[in-house]
């Protein structure tokens, strides 16, 4: 009986074993879904404003690397996907920004101040 006993309680905790491998995956990949869709510091590109076009929509940026569009640093005009962007930025602003290409065009979809 003893080792009938010791047999079930053996068979028990084996089988507990998968569902706790399973629970520990799912919280794997639920943390890493979650850190995918947040914008990380690294998915910015740092730039300087050089020139706001506020009529035309477009804003002059000497840029680094813009890993997103595989684009290497250099100084050029983007269209602004919001307008409203423009109004808190002057020449002269260190920022962060996120580029995006759409129909041919590329555009600045997101920006942050540098501080």
């Amino acid at each position: 009986m003893k080792n009938l006993t010791a047999h079930l309680i053996a068979i028990l905790a084996l089988s507990a074993l998968p569902g706790a491998y399973a629970n520990d995956k799912d919280h794997a990949n639920e943390v890493k879904a979650n850190t995918a869709a947040s914008p990380s510091a690294s998915e910015l590109a740092e730039g300087e404003v050089r020139k706001i076009d506020k009529s035309a929509g477009k804003i002059t940026l000497k840029h680094g690397e813009i890993k997103s569009l595989e684009m290497p640093g250099m100084t050029m005009v983007f269209r602004v996907k919001d307008p409203a962007m423009l109004d808190k930025l002057q020449a002269g602003d260190k920022i962060r920004f996120k580029a995006e290409r759409s129909n041919g065009a590329l555009f600045v979809t997101e920006v942050q101040l540098v501080k």
